[in-house]
């Protein structure tokens, strides 16, 4: 009969973590970090001091915590492991954290959607209370006294009524020994002293010292470094090429096709390989490549967005939380309003390129360094690819430097994989920025029509949301949504997360078929569907005759959760200030990943130009476990949701990108970020997500603000704050 020790014994010979962002000093961390790097002390060597799959704790007191997703800058490291600090009773100082390597035990480790603390809170509290129990039941055995005399602090175990002291470590063998227990009381809010403190992001001075280690960073032995060339127009199969002045750069070593695996084409280039990234980058210049772009060339955004908006205005596939007669309603309405808004395809530019190690073995095992918004995923995805078993697959995970969706797309990995598979070495593959720029997936245009029908009281009596564009789901995995509706596509609107108490309403959907590759983008739809729904709310208030906030508090008078957002930004924004001759307030308010986030902005016009003097927001995120963390990602989602309100998108004329590099992708410059002020609503709600929500209502409440400014209404962005 097999124990619960073997299974974690068998399970535990999966692989070794990788152990970054510790939360211990920096001398320490730098040392245990880059231990780990070199594939010392596996799970299997302490997996005898295992409370359960996400605690470990030896017996020389070194307690070790297992974050389960991958952290591209949201702050997992701290974040996640504080969930089982604060049960366990440790400070975070105590700790070395380590991300764990996409094994099955670890469940769903993919850090996307704004999922890691709302879907892990109760699950990784649950797993601190069951180790702190484990080792105070374990303490009471040794001490021969009831185990209510005993209580856990700062990882000891201490007997209220003696002078016995025991540290986690003394008590680890015998606690591991110990049935996990179940349905363990948990802390009250009132109690803890971890969650929702405002404590200092250990990982931060190793990020700012350069320390810490990033997927672009890592080294192994004997690698080669690798860059591709590729086609202009992604979709170009390579014709021929020719290697030989390539092959003359010192240092380069091989010259070889490449493969692109996206989930539903290979895509094709030439990649050269070479004891030093300089030197491939130099060779690949040389590289003389014909390509046959088929026709690709006459791929453009400007057909797309003809087709969407032609699409947009026809029935399509209604989403099923349609109410009443919307049809009727609009038949007999007096007054009718109808706005087109469009958002442009848009690239995710993450600071750090894709890039990735990867080492295909001879015995046909391979092991991986990568930044991977999704390490289980990524096994699979090797696994699969290479028609191996999982087990074979060792994945090491990095820190990300940016993501914002596109880590989660592993065709990055299955690249450098065939190439270490080719060459019979470790390769390190680096994308360029003009990779990154211009071979997407991008975050798709989209096209949103919206109509509202008022009665002779003003009073809105129908509403109806039309999307359409590409579908994630379609493309990336091959669904069939000719006619039907795509259940991301309504992100932000359907009437769960914009719940507006308007009779008869419907949501549709209608696909755009298009080649360009896309991909989810921070936020997925709700950036583009908000923007189009909080603009037009306020055009359905201008017409109302009703002021943009009473209209809102209005129609949302049966959310208290929407009303108190509302009302706390109304306070801290000073919303009924009469501004002087040349400045305007513009509002927000949007829901997505169970999280409400609302904006005031403020503007002012000085000639033909519009500045942006500050933004006022207000979120719900439920329970913050960590404050100052969710204000900073709100931060940078304001300044994220501003960039790509105002700066290019990706345009795509004849198959070819336009925007090459960050000369014409602009992001917004340090000068141009506003006065931001961020207010976290207090909550003892489940904790919802707080990486995203922060971003779709920036767009519309800057552009509510202009045109109660100038009177110009924004349906188009990127918008213009010039003329």
């Amino acid at each position: 009969m097999q124990t619960r020790r073997d299974f974690l014994k068998l399970t535990g010979k999966f692989g070794a973590l990788l152990a970054v962002g510790i939360a211990m000093p920096a001398a320490v961390q730098a040392k245990t970090t880059q231990k780990a790097l070199n594939g010392d002390e596996p799970i299997s060597e302490i997996i005898d001091f295992e409370m359960n799959q996400y605690i470990v704790i030896t017996k020389d007191n070194k307690i070790i915590l297992f974050n389960p997703r991958p952290d591209m800058g949201q702050g997992t490291t701290q974040s996640l492991p504080m969930l089982l600090a604060e049960e366990l009773e440790v400070d975070l100082e105590q700790v070395e954290i380590r991300f764990t390597n996409g094994h099955s035990k670890f469940g769903g480790q993919s850090a996307g959607g704004s999922s890691s603390i709302r879907t892990r809170y109760d699950e990784l509290r649950e797993a601190g209370a069951a180790a702190r129990v484990m080792l105070l039941t374990a303490a009471a055995k040794k001490w021969g006294v009831p185990v209510t005399e005993c209580r856990a602090e700062k990882g000891k175990i201490l007997h209220q009524n003696s002078d016995k002291l025991a540290l986690y470590g003394d008590l680890s063998e015998d606690a591991a020994k110990l049935e996990i227990p179940q349905g363990i009381k948990l802390k009250e809010i009132k109690d803890f002293k971890l969650i929702g403190k405002n404590k200092p992001r250990l990982d931060i001075p190793n990020k700012v010292s350069g320390k810490a280690i990033f997927g672009i960073d890592v080294k192994v032995p004997n690698m080669l470094y690798a860059t591709i060339q590729r086609s202009p127009l992604i979709h170009g199969k390579v014709k021929t090429f020719d290697s030989m002045a390539a092959l003359g750069i010192e240092g380069v070593r091989q010259v070889l096709k490449s493969e692109r695996p996206l989930p539903y084409k290979t895509l094709e280039g030439v990649a050269v390989l070479a004891d030093t990234y300089w030197a491939a980058l130099k060779a690949r210049k040389v590289l003389n490549v014909v390509w046959d772009n088929g026709d690709y060339q006459s791929v453009t955004t400007e057909k797309y967005f003809q087709a969407a908006h032609s699409l947009a205005k026809s029935d399509g596939a209604i989403y099923r939380d349609a109410k009443g007669d919307v049809s009727k309603a609009w038949a007999v309405s007096v007054t009718k309003v109808e706005g087109t808004y469009e958002t442009p395809f848009t690239a995710h530019a993450a600071m750090e390129p894709n890039n990735t190690v990867a080492w295909v073995k001879s015995d046909g095992s391979v092991e991986v360094w990568c930044p991977v918004q999704g390490p289980d995923g990524a096994v699979q995805r090797v696994a699969e690819y290479l028609k191996i078993q999982p087990e074979k697959v060792k994945i090491n995970v990095q820190l990300m430097g940016g993501s914002f969706g596109r880590k989660a797309y592993l065709d990055y990995v299955l690249e450098a994989v065939y190439l270490s598979k080719q060459a019979k070495v470790p390769v390190k593959l680096i994308w360029t920025r003009e990779d990154d720029l211009t071979q997407g997936p991008f975050r798709p245009g989209m096209v949103n029509l919206l109509k509202a029908a008022l009665d002779k009281d003003g009073f809105v009596t129908t509403f109806e949301h039309r999307i359409a564009g590409a579908s994630i789901m379609h493309q990336v995995f091959q669904h069939d949504q000719t006619g039907k509706t795509d259940g991301w596509a309504v992100d932000g609107v359907s009437q769960e997360d914009s719940p507006y108490d308007i009779p008869n309403r419907r949501q549709t959907f209608s696909l755009v078929e298009t080649p360009i590759p896309i991909l989810w983008w921070r936020s997925v739809y709700a950036s583009t569907n908000i923007f189009g729904q909080e603009s037009f709310i306020d055009e359905i208030a201008h017409a109302s005759k009703r002021d943009p906030m009473d209209f809102r508090l209005e129609y949302l008078k049966k959310e208290p959760k929407f009303i108190a957002v509302l009302k706390l930004l109304e306070e801290k924004a000073n919303y009924r200030q009469k501004l002087p001759a040349g400045q305007a307030i513009g509002i927000a308010i949007g829901r997505c990943f169970k999280s409400i986030c609302a904006y005031a902005v403020t503007v002012s016009q000085k000639g033909n130009q519009v500045k942006i003097d500050k933004v006022v927001g207000v979120i719900d995120v439920g329970v913050a476990v960590a404050p100052d963390n969710v204000k900073a990602q709100t931060e940078g989602n304001v300044i994220m949701g501003i960039s790509a309100a105002t700066k290019s998108g990706i345009n795509i004329e004849n198959g070819e990108v336009q925007e090459t590099n960050f000369h014409a992708f602009n992001p917004l410059r340090m000068n141009e970020v506003p006065t931001i002020e961020i207010h976290i609503m207090p909550s003892e709600a489940a904790p919802g997500g707080a990486g995203e929500p922060g971003l779709p209502p920036i767009a519309p409440a800057l552009c509510n603000a202009i045109f109660n400014l100038n009177g110009k209404r924004w349906r188009k962005l990127p918008l213009s704050l010039e003329g």
